[in-house]
């Protein structure tokens, strides 16, 4: 009976340790550094890809390393001292830093609970999963790469991303592929108990972004430019649309 509550306890840390790593904001410091409030500017939003368009690429780039590295250390306390003490709950232990890096990250108490939408955070805690198999980093890199690219639609790539983990979680799980560097394999409640953790961590992900898909419906979603000359012809092509718009509604 002790262990068990020792668990139960060891989990709850494991969160907290997430929730107080995740409630180190970037976006909203590297804002501040260049004089502006992040959540007043473009989408509203203090993630990564509101700060490429408000700030720029290397101040966006700023914000991204930032974002994933708090999640990852996060994670890295976790690994290297619960995880020791609980090999066959590593994994388990981790998601719940993870989660709690991602709920702190997109709805910190001190600011209103309006933060990023956890995609940042989701690439912090990808590259901690490098610790457990590296082709997860690897194919979900990919998964949001591609679409990118061709689209240019950040928002479409971070959907596609979840999806992608969600479905990954489950295969490595049942396949016990989680435990490729150390042989590590963890029992069928233990897995269930992270798929859990992933769908909630992809949900939240998804609903945040519910606008997102609304515009991405309807073809009006912003694209994302990391060259800035691309970016500055976008901008420009967008705002002479709108005048457009609203020269024929005045009409």
């Amino acid at each position: 009976m002790t262990v068990g509550i020792n668990v139960v306890v060891v989990r709850a840390i494991c969160l907290v340790i997430g929730l107080a790593f995740g409630l180190f904001q970037t976006g909203y410091i590297v804002g501040k550094a260049n004089g502006i409030d992040l959540r007043q500017y473009g989408s509203g939003n203090s993630g990564t890809t509101n700060a490429v368009r408000v700030l720029g690429t290397g101040q966006g780039m700023l914000v991204l390393a930032g974002d994933a590295a708090k999640t990852l250390l996060a994670m890295l306390i976790v690994y290297f001292t619960f995880g020791r003490m609980f090999p066959d709950m590593k994994l388990l232990l981790c998601m719940y830093a993870a989660l709690g890096a991602v709920i702190s990250h997109d709805f910190p108490f001190y600011m209103h609970f309006k933060g990023g939408k956890g995609i940042a955070c989701t690439a912090g805690y990808c590259i901690g999963l490098c610790f457990f198999n590296p082709w997860i980093f690897v194919f979900t890199f990919c998964v949001f790469l591609v679409p990118f690219l061709t689209t240019h639609y950040v928002s479409l790539g971070s959907i596609l991303v979840y999806v992608a983990l969600f479905l990954e979680f489950i295969l490595y799980g049942q396949m016990q592929w989680f435990g490729l560097l150390d042989g590590q394999t963890y029992s069928q409640s233990v897995l269930i108990e992270i798929y859990v953790i992933m769908f909630i961590l992809a949900a939240l992900a998804i609903f945040l972004h519910r606008k997102n898909i609304v515009r991405l419906v309807k073809g009006e979603e912003n694209k994302t430019y990391l060259v800035k000359k691309h970016r500055d012809a976008y901008n420009a092509a967008k705002a002479a649309k709108e005048a457009e718009k609203a020269a024929e509604e005045a009409k």
